[in-house]
């Protein structure tokens, strides 16, 4: 999983988004000015970042704004609506910028710009999140930027921690005032990992990082702001716990939100049932694939024994070891086949998740294009200490399991593409990656190098590629089911230890998820439309001859909705992107 540029989108609006919107509306006042007055598209486009920074003060630090260092969003009713009405104005300007003054970048620009202007109303208006759900706050709570990322001399870093850890009480106070309550269970859940894991991460870990600045004075003050930013964190969490008694399981969006998501953060405006029936013959085929290899690895096993034996090795020197072993190979692989450019110098570390991002098994956190020859971090979380022993050791991935995660993470997958977009020479493909473009990608290659030789025809690291295509097959069906109202959770929990063969921890994890982010279904999503459009685009340049040509391609648009890149590469008149 990447941890970037999120989008989402819906349309049926329940009484709670109603509720939303009309405060919204009450409580509205003038937000920043558009960038009308711009007589050049650059010069708008320009003007659009620099307001959307001061709107989004903590993403525009992720993406390397360190002069918006230590801010947080402002997520008070006013503050919400200043954003809202600041998205619209310029999606209208944009709109009616004169297309005679547009060269082709111009035109793909705009477009660009305005798909994610929809993405981001869709969650602040339609599914109305702030008021919602708790995941909507998580990346941008998030200090790792100024812990980890060493951007600038660790004094300098503190001081932007300070002044971040300052903020998190208001912030806390005003997550707190938005939240709607009674919640769903699962939106419960996500919540208190994620913020008492923050106040965990705060009070037991940060401190040691930057014992080694000197300066007293500091020193206080950063004792002073991390005892009040952990209090903050914890009191969200705990009134959080008091509302597990009231909690419900109306996290639905409704079939026709759901559609809107759909349309309004991938610009994919098919038929539901059409998407639906796409996404299961994907399974079927990934299902007979695997039947056809354990029939050979394992003869007469059942294919959740078969998943069970090869799970079952597990890399000797645990999955972070393991992980940092596999990265030079899989560097390697990638030249040697010739399968897409490597631009640039930088390097991935690997560690082990901090605790309130454990609930995702792997990710990895990327410097931003405003960053310059920084490493970027593949996190892999290690099993909740909660569980049963043999849960434990059975959520720890196995070695050709792993293997396929780094191959998403870092070499082909999202590392490797962000290589790209960072150099795009659009500074919005740069700056904005969407969901399905980002996470389509690291899955798609997770096929293609198997397709490409990967390990030269090893049974058991095809099933582990299998593996993780099932996952998210299951994925993809759950956010559906889950979200129409045709599958509870514990559907989509049997499912995953049942059609995707995870274990007991994972299901759960999966499950959970898939009510609080209804986006996920993007990895498959991504990862059919661009197999697609390499197959269409690829069929009058040399089919396999080509890839690297169409990969390289794909990566320098940055990060739109592939089938704004579809558009670009086939023409206007180019087939559905599915």
């Amino acid at each position: 999983m990447l941890r970037t540029h999120s989008r989402t989108q819906g349309l049926e609006l329940d009484r709670t988004a109603l509720l939303w919107s009309l405060l919204l509306a009450l409580w509205g006042c003038s937000a920043m000015q558009p960038p009308e007055s711009a007589n050049s598209w650059p010069s708008f486009r320009d003007q659009f970042l620099e307001g959307y920074f001061e709107k989004s003060p903590h993403f525009a630090v992720s993406q390397g704004r360190h002069d918006f260092d230590g801010r947080l969003p402002d997520w008070s009713p006013a503050g919400l609506s200043a954003k809202i009405d600041f998205l619209k104005a310029s999606r209208r300007a944009a709109e009616n910028f004169d297309a005679a003054r547009l060269d082709e970048a111009g035109r793909f620009e705009r477009d660009y710009l305005v798909e994610v202007i929809n993405g981001d109303l869709f969650w602040l208006e339609t599914a109305a999140w702030p008021a919602r759900n708790p995941y909507f706050y998580a990346s941008q709570m998030d200090p790792n930027v100024y812990v980890a990322r060493e951007y600038a001399p660790l004094e300098q870093r503190l001081r932007a921690y300070i002044a971040y850890a300052a903020e998190v009480p208001r912030a806390a106070e005003q997550i707190q005032l938005n939240l709607r309550t009674p919640l769903p269970r699962s939106y419960v859940a996500i919540g208190r990992t994620m913020f008492g894991g923050l106040a965990s991460y705060v009070e037991n870990e940060v401190p040691g990082v930057f014992a080694a600045v000197a300066d007293q004075g500091l020193q206080k003050q950063l004792g002073t702001a991390t005892a009040a930013a952990a209090r903050a964190m914890k009191q969200l969490d705990q009134w959080l716990g008091e509302q597990e008694a009231t909690a419900t399981s109306d996290y639905a969006l409704g079939g026709a939100s759901f559609s809107e998501m759909l349309a309004q953060t991938e610009g994919v405006a098919l038929p539901l049932e059409q998407i639906e029936a796409i996404g299961r013959e994907d399974l079927e085929r990934n299902t007979e694939a695997l039947r056809q290899a354990c029939a050979k690895l394992a003869p007469g096993a059942s294919l959740a024994d078969c998943a069970a034996r090869v799970q079952a090795r597990k890399p000797s020197e645990g999955p972070v070891g393991a992980a940092r072993r596999q990265l030079g190979d899989l560097k390697q692989f990638v030249i040697d086949k010739n399968l897409v450019g490597v631009p640039g110098s930088e390097e991935a570390r690997v560690a082990e998740a901090p605790p309130h991002m454990r609930w995702n098994a792997a990710y990895i956190d990327i410097p931003g294009p405003y960053e310059s020859g920084l490493p970027s971090v593949y996190y892999i979380a290690p099993p909740n200490p909660e569980w049963s022993e043999r849960e434990r050791l059975s959520y720890v991935p196995g070695e050709a399991d792993l293997l396929f995660i780094s191959v998403h993470e870092v070499w082909p997958g999202h590392f490797l593409q962000f290589l790209h977009s960072n150099r795009a020479a659009s500074k919005f493909g740069q700056v904005f990656v969407g969901y399905a473009f980002a996470e389509g990608w690291a899955h798609y290659v997770e096929e293609m190098t198997w397709e490409a030789g990967l390990s030269e025809g090893d049974l058991e690291i095809q099933v582990g590629q299998l593996l993780n295509a099932l996952l998210r097959n299951v994925r993809y069906l759950s956010a559906i089911g889950l979200h129409t109202s045709r599958m509870t959770v514990e559907d989509s929990e049997r499912m995953f230890r049942e059609q995707a063969y995870q274990d007991p921890g994972n299901a759960r994890q999966q499950a959970s998820r898939g009510t609080f982010d209804p986006g996920y279904l993007n990895y498959t999503l991504g990862k059919l439309m661009i197999r697609k459009l390499r197959e269409d685009w690829t069929a009058s340049r040399g089919g396999r001859q080509a890839w690297r040509e169409f990969h390289d391609r794909f990566l320098s648009y940055g990060g739109p909705p592939v089938p704004l890149v579809r558009r670009a590469m086939l023409g206007e008149d180019s087939r559905a992107p599915l």
